[in-house]
């Protein structure tokens, strides 16, 4: 007797997803979109608040512009935390705002005091923020110290070094007032006429470093071998990659970005100042919340130039939105509470992102 095969079963086909489970995916994936949103966001709302009186300044287009004096330090030290971010094992850089305060002095002795010319100084204080990150690197590579505690401790020695370099007093020799205008703005060419002035460090600093950065690691050897030790530092040794020395040059990378961060901040303030980096709330922290919160993952192996860029935009339009919405010096209490609240959205962003659909890009 023949057995008749048994009938084919109906294969379910896979549930739709809904339009707004593709923008969450889109929003969730996409660390660009997302940044692009809320920076929209923001100026939106700031813009809906000055339209109804409730700031104490306009918010507008000059406004905006001219805050973007702010972006070129903050973005330039939150690529840096890039770099050593995603080389992996805890990667971190604790000591950056320390560097640019004791390179600044050694810009300041050099071009400020010793007469030397501007092109030389700039090289020896970048240089030197090299050697300074050299330092760090040799220690969480080569030594084995975890990154947090070789970057804290040499967070105080830079600090202190450069507090005592000069006896505690700043640097404002003639020479040093006159880099304040390379904090201007400038009018763009062709299409200056329409829109605000453009801040001139965009130019001569931020714009160079984005695109030197962006090309180490997306077209070079080098930028493979990055992200390789910071996704599995094991796997890529055993593929022949020299981690350490991969390692120990991210840290020299961001010890020479900061350098050049010192010669920017020495402009701004008309005054090599030894506190420059560390004032405050220094400029680690809100570094390290800009490349959090521009997508780079605290485990490593995951980050782009773009996420970063847009990221400090984000904060540097927050921050001065919040600063005309108080009165008096209460705007700059609210930032921090903004800066810690953005680092805890971009920590939980990035967590839910690598649980639901294994990183963003």
């Amino acid at each position: 007797m023949t057995i008749a095969p048994p009938a084919p079963q109906p294969v379910a086909e896979p549930a739709r997803e809904s339009a707004a489970g593709r923008v969450l995916r889109v929003l969730l994936t996409q660390r660009i979109a997302l940044l692009a949103v809320l920076i929209v966001a923001v100026v939106v709302t700031f813009f809906v608040q000055d339209a109804g009186g409730y700031l104490t300044a306009p918010y507008d287009f000059d406004y905006m512009s001219a805050s973007l004096i702010n972006a070129v330090p903050l973005a330039m030290l939150g690529l840096a935390e890039l770099l050593v971010i995603m080389s992996g094992r805890g990667g971190i850089d604790l000591s950056v705002g320390a560097i640019v305060s004791l390179a600044g002095m050694v810009f300041g002795f050099g071009y400020g005091e010793w007469g030397w010319p501007l092109w030389l100084a700039i090289v020896v204080t970048a240089v030197f923020g090299a050697l300074c990150g050299a330092v760090n690197g040799f220690l969480v590579s080569y030594i084995g110290f975890p990154a947090l505690i070789a970057t804290l401790a040499t967070f105080y020695a830079y600090k202190s070094i450069a507090i005592v370099a000069n006896d505690q007093q700043p640097i404002s020799t003639p020479p040093i007032q006159d880099l304040y205008s390379l904090s201007g703005s400038v009018e763009l060419p062709l299409i200056g006429q329409y829109i605000p002035d453009v801040p001139l460090g965009i130019f001569t600093f931020l714009l160079p470093t984005v695109v030197v950065v962006w090309v180490l690691l997306t077209r070079t050897a080098y930028g493979r071998r990055l992200y390789a030790i910071g996704t599995n530092d094991v796997a890529a040794r055993w593929a022949g990659i020299e981690v350490r020395d991969t390692r120990f040059k991210a840290y020299v990378y961001a010890g020479l970005i900061s350098g050049l961060v010192a010669v920017v901040t020495v402009g701004q303030f008309a005054s090599a100042r030894p506190d420059a980096g560390v004032s405050g709330s220094g400029m680690a922290l809100p570094a390290i919340t800009i490349a959090v919160l521009g997508g780079v993952a605290i485990t490593g192996g995951v980050g782009r130039v773009a996420g970063v860029v847009l990221a400090t935009l984000l904060v540097v339009w927050l921050n001065a939105g919040i600063l005309l919405a108080f009165v008096g010096n209460e705007g700059a209490q609210y930032q921090l509470l903004a800066l810690g609240t953005v680092l805890v959205f971009a920590a939980l962003l990035n967590g839910l992102t690598n649980r639901r659909y294994g990183g963003s890009r």
